[in-house]
């Protein structure tokens, strides 16, 4: 099981998600820069690239420096 604040990838459509929680026996992941955040099964989850967290954590950044 992927650790809250962690990027995974959901496997069934490719999605990079921030691991936000777990519900049930799913993980809920969010898309980085904010979103609704959406549940994917564990066994359906990639690690993801290093090529993908930095882009993902990039645009977290900027949402971030968006907000009051």
């Amino acid at each position: 099981m992927p650790l809250p604040g962690s990027y995974a990838v959901d496997g069934r459509d490719g999605r990079i998600g921030l691991v936000v929680g777990h519900e049930g026996p799913c993980v809920q992941l969010r898309p980085p820069g904010g979103g609704v955040p959406w549940h994917c099964p564990p066994q359906m989850l990639e690690a993801a690239p290093p090529s993908a967290v930095l882009a993902a954590r990039v645009r977290e950044l900027n949402w971030q420096s968006r907000m009051p």
